[in-house]
């Protein structure tokens, strides 16, 4: 989840009866969704010793503090291990894994009945994930064509609030509502519900 810290296991398991070492070299990076390279956020090079028909767990942490001011909107990481059995030249093994991030920050809460032409008030909720303090927070609510942009108090670390947002459905059948939650340490978290109007 965005926010919090990353760990993730390499399993190695030696096949063979020969006692064998692997040269592991690790590395992580902030990538777009087209998989270009952002920013390099974390290089690690261990060595293992397995033995016959063993294996061995390798334990990767990547904290927030690391990955957090180079996280791009599409929130995802890519993280390598290139795997080399010591004294056997050319054998090398490359494992990759592509990190998204998910988002729990939008929980929307609407009435159970909708009705044309007659108020309704939904709940927004809205989270700081992370470890620190987050200012210039911004809601934008899209309704109806229509978008209704508010600004938001400072959120503590891991706090969450929430507002209530009142409106008038003048037709029926579905309708779409969009929240984008906004901020100076993240952008774009969004969240949308469809909302099933009734006739009165």
């Amino acid at each position: 989840v965005f926010g919090k810290d990353i760990t993730l296991i390499l399993i190695l398991n030696n096949l063979s009866f020969d006692h064998k070492t692997v040269k592991v070299d690790m590395s992580a990076s902030t990538i777009l969704y087209t998989r270009r390279t952002v920013a390099e956020i974390l290089k690690a090079t261990t060595s293992v010793d397995l033995g016959s028909k063993k294996g061995k767990h390798i334990r990767l942490k990547i904290p927030y503090s690391y990955y957090g001011k180079y996280l791009t909107t599409d929130k995802r990481i890519q993280v390598t291990a290139l795997c080399e059995v010591m004294h056997m030249h050319g054998v090398k093994l490359l494992v990759e894994k592509t990190i998204i991030l998910e988002d729990t920050n939008i929980i929307i809460k609407i009435p159970r009945r909708v009705v044309v032409n007659k108020a309704v008030t939904l709940e927004i909720s809205y989270a700081n994930p992370l470890p620190e303090p987050v200012n210039r927070c911004v809601l934008l609510v899209t309704l109806m064509n229509q978008q209704v942009k508010i600004h938001l108090a400072q959120l503590a670390p891991r706090e969450r609030s929430k507002i209530y947002f009142e409106f008038t459905p003048r037709r029926t059948g579905p309708l779409q509502l969009q929240v984008d939650f906004s901020c100076d340490k993240f952008s774009h978290v969004k969240g949308f519900v469809t909302i099933a109007v009734a006739p009165s």
